[in-house]
């Protein structure tokens, strides 16, 4: 199962699903809604001691059973490594965090004194990886030895990056800092909400119809929601067919209003609220009753996300970015057929009901 195959299974639900609710054998025309939320990584917060921290223990934890079955010494204290190591990550984040008399000098010291310890683990490392590539290794090793180059990169990043932060007091580009060594592809996203202010994973565009069925689903690579409206409107023509798609509603972040005209084309009613000063033909526009009434309805995409994230897609368990589109998809396929079955048993549902109404006035 990849992403592409489960994208497939889950158009084939949707137009099954959709001939469920249908009225009187007829299908509504689609009225689609469309937003973003952020699927989280299952990841710690990240700052620049604790992933230094991060690849310091994963060197040592990969390196020691590998030095030992060849033979290669000098890990025989490893745990005598790592309780040194997180001693001073900790003293660093403390100083740091904390107040008190010459609290700079104190952090200096304090960091010059971790990050001299940092050096002599990755020194080790070199000269133990270096000792293990003149050795035949078995393929399983082979990329355990692959796992320890990476660290071991992500350790070198992280000493220069609280070096530069610490020491000289740099501020580091947001470009050049990672938000997981495990979790890689995460990232730092910052929608302007008050709770959570900052959210680690990635934008997960949805979008749905009147029946509360996901008619689309995309993991953003980028954050721009701009950027979505063509792409997604594309896909939903493609997929579903010109004259069946009667309406597509955004909020103000997704507004582009090139965007909206060529949109206006193909798709009978657009809802792409103005951003800033309205014109009066914006004015006109956006005070007709259709497109008030379109607004309003779009407000039901936030319960369709709430109870998508209540069908497990709030934070992702899986791991690597496959992984992570593979979750989405899953999660997605169980919102639809949890939403499609709920609908075909209202029927018996209600004949029930009634028997135990009937039984009640009995």
């Amino acid at each position: 199962m990849d992403d592409e195959l489960l994208s497939e299974i889950n158009a084939i639900v949707v137009q099954a699903g959709r001939k469920v609710f249908k009225k009187n054998g007829v299908a509504e025309p689609i009225r689609a809604k469309a937003d973003t939320y952020v699927l989280e990584t299952d990841v710690h917060f990240p700052t620049d001691l604790n992933l230094l921290w991060d690849a310091q223990r994963k060197c040592v934890d990969l390196m020691q059973p590998l030095c030992e079955r060849y033979g290669i010494g000098g890990w025989r204290k490893a745990q005598d490594w790592e309780r040194k190591l997180k001693g001073q990550m900790r003293l660093v984040t403390r100083v740091s965090q904390g107040g008190g008399p010459d609290k700079e000098k104190r952090l200096e010291a304090a960091t010059q004194e971790y990050l001299r310890a940092g050096y002599r683990l990755e020194g080790k490392v070199f000269e133990s990886l270096r000792a293990l590539r003149q050795v035949p290794l078995s393929w399983q090793d082979l990329l355990g030895l692959e796992e320890v180059d990476y660290f071991q990169t992500m350790l070198i990043k992280h000493l220069d990056l609280v070096e530069r932060r610490l020491i000289r007091g740099e501020v580091i580009p947001h470009g050049e800092k990672v938000f997981s060594l495990f979790e890689p592809h995460t990232q730092w996203i910052a929608k302007g909400k008050l709770f959570p202010p900052v959210e680690l994973g990635h934008k997960l565009l949805v979008t749905t119809d009147q029946h509360e069925l996901i008619l689309d689903y995309r993991v953003m690579e980028q954050l721009a929601d701009v950027d979505e409206v063509v792409p997604l409107a594309d896909r939903l023509l493609s997929r579903y067919g010109e004259g069946h798609v009667q309406s597509l509603s955004f909020d103000k972040g997704f507004t582009r209003q090139e965007d909206r005209e060529l949109l206006e084309l193909y798709i009978p009613e657009v809802v792409l609220p103005k951003r800033g000063k309205r014109s009066q033909a914006d004015e006109e526009r956006e005070e007709q009753r259709s497109f008030k009434r379109l607004r309003h309805r779009h407000q039901a995409i936030e319960s369709d996300i709430n109870c998508l994230e209540h069908h497990g897609l709030n934070r992702c368990l899986d791991k690597g970015p496959d992984g992570y589109k593979r979750y989405v998809g899953f999660g997605v396929l169980a919102y639809n057929l949890h939403k499609i079955g709920a609908r075909l048993l209202e029927p018996k549902r209600a004949r029930l009901a009634r028997g135990v109404d009937l039984k009640a006035a009995a």
